[in-house]
């Protein structure tokens, strides 16, 4: 038996719907009591996991706060360490009581840093390098995590997404969309760097497979499409799957920057000139795994235009 943290999440609801369409059994976790999700109140140092426990092998631990790309005030800082790292390592601890035999924890990313030099995507070997306060914690609950499976005997897998996309997201993937969606000319024709991301069937695909794979315990995997399309790619993929025209305007990246700092925006504008490029050979390698869904389908699946072609 499963248990999902986060389960009325994005990722959350995604995975459900995978487990259900394998057969395989699991308990749904969330703040509050629903249809179908055992009630587990807020998640810190404190919660009491003992009665979501009861007969499980495996915890999916995707509850979090997540990053603000905006703005970090002190109370989300505060928020970051509450769930993500003590939350995290309580329920951790208590799985370990309680004889589960596998924690897998979906981390991010953004542990490795927040761009790539071109040509050198990021590796599980990568050393970590967080740069923002939620990275920093995300990487935290990973060493803690670590220790306590070297401790208890509890196997622990860690799996780093980059940016997760499917249909109901939100936030700067959703905002793209609706970008080229209103057939404005842009100034993005002349950026060249690469751009991983990850269709939420793909992710949801690798955790189930980490959750069971006996090569997976005790290791870090990077998620991705293993696509990694460059902003003005990007866009004419989305464009295609939405079927809106692309209007590009070639204009130097260096300049767009420059405006960005001006007013502030540049870690907005740095997610389309900037890379961050996963690499994920090691994934594949060691658990057999390839993500089932192609990007081009997968867009087509988030935008409504077909259904993916995948498992």
């Amino acid at each position: 038996m499963l248990l999902v943290t986060g389960a009325t999440g994005f990722v959350g609801k995604g995975l459900q719907d995978t487990l259900l369409q394998r057969g395989l059994p699991f308990r749904a976790t969330s703040r509050h009591a629903g249809e179908q999700l055992f009630p587990i109140g807020n998640i810190d140092a404190d919660t009491d996991w003992s009665m979501a426990l009861a007969g499980i092998d495996v915890v999916i631990h995707l509850a979090s706060v997540n990053q603000n790309v905006v703005e970090d005030t002190p109370a989300v800082i505060k928020a970051y360490r509450s769930v993500n790292v003590d939350g995290t390592v309580n329920l951790a601890k208590q799985a370990a009581a309680a004889g589960v035999k596998r924690f897998v924890f979906v981390s991010t990313i953004k542990v490795h840093g927040e761009y790539t030099a071109r040509g050198k995507p990021f590796t599980a070997a990568d050393a970590p390098d967080p740069q923002t306060d939620y990275a920093a914690t995300k990487l935290e609950a990973e060493q803690q995590l670590q220790a306590l499976g070297k401790e208890s005997g509890m196997e622990v897998v860690v799996i780093r997404p980059p940016l997760v996309y499917g249909r109901g997201m939100r936030g700067s993937f959703s905002a793209l969309a609706r970008l080229v969606q209103r057939r404005l000319p842009l100034p993005l024709g002349s950026i060249s760097n690469r751009r991983s991301m990850v269709y939420l069937g793909n992710l949801t695909d690798l955790i189930v497979v980490a959750a069971h794979h006996p090569d997976a315990a005790g290791s870090t995997f990077l998620a991705g499409d293993g696509q990694s399309p460059s902003t003005p790619e990007l866009f004419k993929m989305i464009a295609a799957a939405t079927g809106s025209p692309t209007r590009l305007i070639p204009f130097p990246a260096s300049l767009l920057e420059m405006a960005a700092r001006a007013i502030g925006k540049q870690e907005i504008v740095y997610r389309l000139t900037r890379s961050l490029e996963t690499d994920i050979s090691q994934t594949s390698l060691q658990l057999g795994w390839t993500p089932p869904y192609r990007m081009s389908d997968a867009l087509a699946e988030t935008f409504g235009t077909k259904p993916p072609s995948g498992k």
